[in-house]
């Protein structure tokens, strides 16, 4: 940390406890730029934080006063960490710690149900304070069809176009337009304070027991449908909650939040389908974004449940009358690119893929920014003679051919002993995962041949680790182990 950060933060400790830190431990960050410090000693129970964004920080602490003042006169059913103090630009707060257990960690829990009940009627406490109360704080304005709009289009710049899906940019325009239309219609007694990412990695578990739910990351809130927040936490793509649980704590919420706002429970659930589509084509843009573009790797293992998520739509018939989304789901729930992508807890995965040269090196779907690279262009190419044309390195003609003249084995093992040094350090230290590539001039005969030979090879003898065979360009996955 560096000097003039330490001050800033030495300085507000002195205004709001007449006291200096003896340290600050960083926090390792999760999805966000904003940078989090310890306070030490510990018991101070205090996060130094550092804005990546000043309008969202002001946001942050403005909500923050409002909500706890509110809270504090009302007895509202839900927590907030409490801002101490912040400097006049916002750039640096500090704020109550209240641990490092957030709902995604107790997924698992047998006591899930009953932490999502208290979630559930928290979340919409959150949401029905008064608008009176915050719409003066807020950094961003109501939800309306040019914001809807930036979303989806969000989803076709950065996850459509980038996985390279073709598709009529008109037709999908008048989807998109649809789809913000029917969003827009929903009833204005269904909307309030609308927290934006509500989902588990923002809500931490605090109090003596960590059973107290404490909602975080609220800056991006504005004034929206409340199912929104309720639809996010319960798709969150990596909780995997089943579709029987989904209703149960529907159930609560809806039950609660007509309660609070005297509507017909029965209502709030009508524009459950437009909204889970909107949710779920959002987050995919947000995956592509921070993950296939930036190489996070926690946002690229997202991916394949976000895209089950979608499944679950088309099998609803959610999508039955956005007939250009509806095909564009069924291609990318069918694209085998992100086979293999999620975490296999505990196992080293080697993923080994033949390719073309003329179409680029394959993506690193790890967030580890790939690995080794072998040119099989140098071997005599049977692409180059008709009867070979249309076959592929797993082909009898084509092994033979290769095996007599290409000097294929002697490439392949070579290439084995470059990599199984690593291969046997990656799975000492606990590495998760690592890269091959064999590529030729079409990745259909020599870096096929390569990868098949190196992957087979691989899996005998690393039988604890996970073997994945992709042949990018024949769009075939293999998986060993």
């Amino acid at each position: 940390m560096n000097n003039i950060d330490k001050s800033i933060f030495d300085n507000l400790c002195i205004n709001c406890l007449g006291l200096t830190p003896s340290g600050y431990k960083l926090i390792p960050a999760a999805g966000g730029d904003r940078k989090y410090y310890r306070l030490q000693p510990e018991s101070m129970r205090i996060l130094g934080v550092i804005a990546d964004n000043k309008a969202d920080s002001k946001a942050y602490v403005s909500l923050s006063q409002v909500f706890q003042g509110y809270k504090d006169e009302w007895s509202a059913g839900f927590y907030i960490p409490k801002v101490l103090d912040s400097t006049d630009d916002f750039s640096h707060y500090l704020v109550e710690d209240v641990g490092d257990v957030s709902l995604y960690d107790r997924l698992n829990d047998g006591q899930l149900p009953v932490l999502m009940d208290r979630v559930v009627r928290a979340l919409v406490s959150m949401q029905t304070v008064p608008e009176d109360k915050w719409e003066r704080v807020v950094a961003y304005p109501p939800l309306s069809k040019r914001l809807i709009m930036w979303d989806l289009n969000y989803f076709k710049y950065e996850f459509l176009k980038i996985c390279g899906i073709e598709f009529d940019e008109n037709a999908l325009e008048d989807d998109f337009e649809r789809l913000a239309n029917d969003l827009l219609t929903i009833p204005h007694n269904q909307w309030g304070f609308m927290m934006r990412d509500c989902q588990s990695r923002n809500i931490m578990l605090g109090g003596h027991d960590n059973q107290t739910p404490y909602f975080i990351d609220f800056q991006g809130g504005r004034k929206g449908p409340l199912l929104y927040d309720a639809v996010s936490l319960l798709w969150q793509a990596k909780a995997g909650f089943s579709k029987e649980f989904r209703m149960q704590m529907l159930d609560i919420y809806c039950a609660e939040l007509a309660k609070r706002r005297n509507i017909d429970p029965g209502e709030i659930l009508g524009p459950l389908p437009a909204i889970v589509l909107f949710r779920t084509l959002q987050v995919l843009g947000a995956y592509g974004f921070r993950g296939l573009v930036q190489k996070r790797a926690h946002f690229i293992t997202s991916i394949p449940a976000a895209l089950r998520n979608l499944a679950d739509i088309i099998s609803f018939g959610w999508l039955d009358k956005y007939p250009c989304l509806h095909e564009l789901a069924e291609d990318l729930v069918n694209l085998p690119k992100f086979n293999g992508v999620e975490n296999y807890p505990g196992k080293l995965v080697i993923k080994v893929f033949s390719f073309s040269y003329k179409k680029g090196y394959p993506d690193d779907l790890s967030g580890n920014g790939g690995g080794f690279m072998f040119d099989c262009r140098g071997m005599h190419n049977p692409g180059r003679y008709d009867e070979y044309k249309l076959l592929t390195g797993r082909d009898a003609s084509v092994i033979e051919f290769l095996k007599e003249k290409g000097e294929a084995d002697v490439f392949a093992e070579k290439a084995i002993q470059i990599v199984i040094p690593t291969v046997e350090r990656y799975l000492k230290r606990g590495f998760t995962s690592l890269q091959i590539g064999f590529g030729c001039t079409g990745g259909r005969h020599r870096s096929v041949y390569c990868a098949e030979y190196v992957a087979g090879k691989l899996a005998e003898m690393f039988p604890h680790a996970k073997v994945e065979l992709i042949h990018r360009e024949q769009e075939i996955v293999e998986i060993f182990n």
